[in-house]
């Protein structure tokens, strides 16, 4: 008698981005009613954050598509994008011949078409807040920033492969160390410092209370600021409109404690 079917019991995706728009990926994790994980993901030479998490949701639909699900399968993601998108917004936007509430073009519409054609039945999509410890969402993202970054990450391959990705496991000895995922305080930390980057190649200013949120420093210490620091490889100089912009600091520079 044949064995049935194993039946997906968890879905989550996500993109990354770098430069926003500049080289992207995508990553998606399908997690089985055995323990076993198959796992997703892509890479774009240029495209936006918003494409690479409708690739995603995209690429994680069409897979599923092909499998026995289990009735209380939602798909995770942590992109509201997404969700507002196929929930909320996609009605109206047909309505006026895919264009947006102010009247202009909707934006990725390729991909939101294709994404219509392939919704499931009965699959309704929940939000997870990004870089929160949530391990499926985790490590979609690690996946996606690998592939962002021109990498090929080890992917796993689903029920039958022989190395199943299971749920997290317990802490590994410290000779170990080296050889476990980043813990999501860098992930935060990578962000934080990709966002810096953005908001100095553009040149866009910044007020002392976004200043205090990005660098992590209380708002009352910037306050008190008046000349330009080093925030590790930025400078921070103020504006003549009470704002801050950032810049690349020579390498010689130290960073201000």
């Amino acid at each position: 008698m044949a064995a049935e079917p194993v039946r997906v019991v968890a879905a989550a995706c996500d993109g990354a981005c770098r430069g926003n728009p500049g080289p992207g990926g995508w990553g998606c994790l399908l997690r089985f009613e055995d323990g076993s994980v198959r796992e997703l993901g892509g890479a774009a030479a240029a495209t936006t954050n918003n494409r690479m998490e409708l690739t995603a949701a995209l690429a994680l639909m069409e897979e599923l598509r092909q499998m026995p699900l289990h009735p209380d399968l939602r798909l995770r993601t942590d992109s509201r994008y997404l969700i507002d998108g196929l929930t909320k917004w996609m009605p109206g936007w047909k309505r006026k011949g895919w264009r947006t509430a102010s009247g202009g073009p909707v934006l990725n519409r390729d991909l939101w078409e294709e994404l219509d054609r392939a919704r499931l039945p009965g699959l309704s999509l929940a939000h997870v807040k990004g870089h929160s410890g949530d391990p499926d969402n985790d490590r979609c993202d690690e996946i996606a920033v690998a592939f962002s970054r021109g990498g090929s990450p080890d992917l796993a391959q689903g029920p039958g492969s022989g190395s199943p990705r299971s749920a997290p496991e317990p802490a590994q000895p410290e000779e170990d160390a080296l050889d476990q995922p980043a813990p999501a305080a860098l992930g935060q930390l990578l962000t934080r410092l990709e966002v810096a980057d953005r908001f100095a190649s553009g040149g866009y200013a910044l007020t002392a209370a976004e200043l205090a949120r990005l660098v992590e420093q209380p708002l009352a210490r910037l306050q008190e600021r008046q000349a330009p620091w080093i925030w590790r490889d930025w400078r921070v100089s103020p504006t003549s409109e009470g704002r801050w912009r950032l810049e690349r600091a020579e390498p010689v520079l130290q960073e201000s404690p």
